[in-house]
Formats: structure tokens, sequence, C-alpha cells
């Protein structure tokens, strides 16, 4: 009998990243050369790491593609027709069933129908599945990728705020999500988190944004301790409480917040808590601001056995998300062997 297959924590080892790549269709277009250029210092940082890189790209930007990434490694260009670049949030999750991986796919409907997502919605189905060893399970509800943050005991976390958006899955009760991550991730435990929200984030509060777990029963959280009078601080030092009372054995790092504007004035919400983990790397964000540094030496400390790589996302968080947003991981074991066996070949277009 089939074991329930359980939802991997994203340090568990990864074959791939998956991307999709800014272009004139995309809200990118404003920002499309220096978003190209995070874009490319991302892909170097995971392929240099010796892992793949899924690479989502117009059909008719595949043959400029292969030009502009020579000299790449372990870069598989794929076709696909997307509405925007946000992996995190349409690519499968991956869960482990004790003898196969799993690829498990919700809906997405745009951050409770914010935006036009009925492209990104068939991603899984019309692209990436064939990419997978095992068929794609789906899941009707509406759920984002980075709204959920699960560490090696099951234990799921998520935010109460973007759960209950009722465009999301109508008057559906955090207790019946807490039953379907059970039952469709394998969670062993749902903490529903009840404060905390960046300005200027669409996603009603992604945990991705607020709250990450380490290996070593660390929390890594976007605090404002920094910042005492900032609209932000309320909220996010109720959110350290919060977590602190919720898993008193968890050690705790508080990352300090960034104060950045766009051209019109709005706040932007940059969160350093949005990095990606990939393999023995922490690729994380980085705004151009004095709180880099400091932010870098914090992750540091909560990952010592990682190499901690910035990524300049003064570009991303123009579009109100960063590192993590854009980003899937996919972990070992996933790929069919032809698959991984492409990104050996430097850059592959997959046919």
């Amino acid at each position: 009998m089939m074991k329930q297959p359980k939802m991997l924590a994203e340090w568990h080892e990864q074959e791939a990243i998956i991307l999709a790549w800014p272009d004139q269709q995309t809200d990118w277009r404003p920002w499309l050369d220096s978003v190209r250029q995070t874009y490319k210092q991302l892909i170097r940082a995971i392929s240099e790491s010796g892992t793949g890189v899924i690479l989502l790209v117009r059909a008719t930007d595949i043959e400029q593609l292969k030009s502009q990434f020579e000299g790449y490694h372990n870069l598989l260009l794929v076709s696909a027709d997307y509405n925007d670049t946000w992996c995190r949030d349409y690519a499968f999750l991956t869960c482990w069933d004790g003898e196969n991986m799993i690829p498990v796919e919700f809906t997405f409907n745009g951050w409770g129908n914010k935006f036009d997502a009925s492209k990104d919605n068939q991603i899984n189905q019309k692209v990436l599945a064939a990419l997978c060893a095992n068929k794609l399970q789906t899941s009707s509800m509406v759920v984002e990728g980075g709204a959920l943050e699960i560490d090696q005991n099951g234990h799921l976390l998520s935010t109460a705020m973007c759960l209950a958006n009722p465009q999301r899955n109508g008057e559906m009760s955090l207790q019946e999500y807490e039953q379907t991550f059970k039952s469709v991730l394998g969670a062993t435990k749902v903490t529903c988190l009840e404060h905390g929200h960046l300005e200027g984030d669409d996603t009603d509060g992604h945990i991705d944004t607020l709250v990450r777990y380490t290996p070593s029963q660390g929390l890594v959280i976007q605090s404002c301790y920094n910042r005492p009078t900032d609209s932000h601080f309320a909220g996010l030092s109720s959110l350290v409480e919060e977590c602190r009372a919720a898993l008193p054995e968890h050690r705790i790092f508080e990352l300090p917040l960034p104060y950045l504007e766009n051209d019109e004035g709005e706040r932007l919400p940059a969160s350093y808590a949005n990095y990606l983990i990939n393999n023995e790397q922490i690729l994380c964000p980085t705004y151009r601001v004095p709180e880099d540094d400091i932010a870098l030496q914090i992750i540091g400390r909560a990952y010592p056995d990682k190499k901690i790589v910035a990524i300049d996302s003064f570009p991303l968080v123009q579009q109100f998300g960063s590192v993590h947003c854009i980003s899937m991981q996919v972990p070992k074991q996933t790929l069919k062997p032809e698959v991984v066996a492409a990104f050996k070949q430097h850059v592959t277009v997959w046919q």
C-alpha cells in the first residue's frame, strides 16, 4: 500500500530550480533590462552550483536565448506560454511517498482573482508534468506555493490572512484548510499565523515573505526591530511573539526591515525572508540599502553550513516580489532521467 505522500522541506536535495523568463508580454516590461540581469545572476548562481535550471520561455524567444546563455551550464529551455513569472505560486510542489517523488498542484487564480492567471494555471498540466517521472496529482483547491512553509517533520506554516481571502476558496475555514494540507501534502501539524503583513504585498501575506524554517529548529522572521516608528513595527513585532509562543523550541533570527518606495511613492514589500534555499547555498535578496549587509549576516548565522549568495533584487521588488517568489525547487528523483541528462549538455532546448 502506498504511504501518505509528504511535502518535502525546501532543503531536501534538489536536482533543479524552475524559473520563467521575463519578457514584453509580462508585467516586467518597464524594467525588462534590469530584471533580466537579476535573472541571469540567479541562473548562473544556481547552475554553477551543479543544480539544473528549467527556464520557461516563449517558443519565439528560444533561439535568441540560446545565444544569450552561451557559456552557461545545466540550463534547460522549455517552451511555454504564461501570464507572468511567479513560479513559486503556480509550479508544482513535490511530495515523497516513501518510494516515489509525486508532483502535486493546486489551483492558481492570481492571488484571489486580482490578476489574470489562466495561462499560469495550465503550466503544470501542459508543460511541467511531461518532465516528471510520476503522474501529476491535482487538487482543485486554490493555494499558492508561497503561502506554504514546511519543515522536515511535516509542520506546515501559513497565514490566516491569505487563506481566509474568500476570493480563493469562498468561506472555507482554517480547519478545512488544515485537513486538506494533511490529506494532500501529508502535513503532521498546521499553524496559521495571525500577524504580519507587508504594505504593497498582493498575496495577502504569503508566509515566504514573513517566516522561514531552518533545518536545525530555527525560524528566520522578517522583523521590524530596526524601525520602531515604522507602520510595520506593531504587526511584525506581534508576529515574532506569536512565533515564540507557537514554536517555543525554535531559535529565532530576526531580520531588519528595509524601506523602499517605487517612483510613484508606493511602499514596496521588500523582504529578506524571501530567499531561496538551493542545496548548499542560500540565494538571498538584496535591495541596494544599508540593511542588506546586516540581513546577509543574520541569514548566515541561521544557516551556518550554507554559502550565502547575494542576489540583486531591487528590480524584482518593483513588481512586489523577490527571489523566492520567482522560483520553485525540484527535489532529486522527481524528473525523468532524460531530463536530468539534458542538463549535462550545458544549454539545451527541451522538445
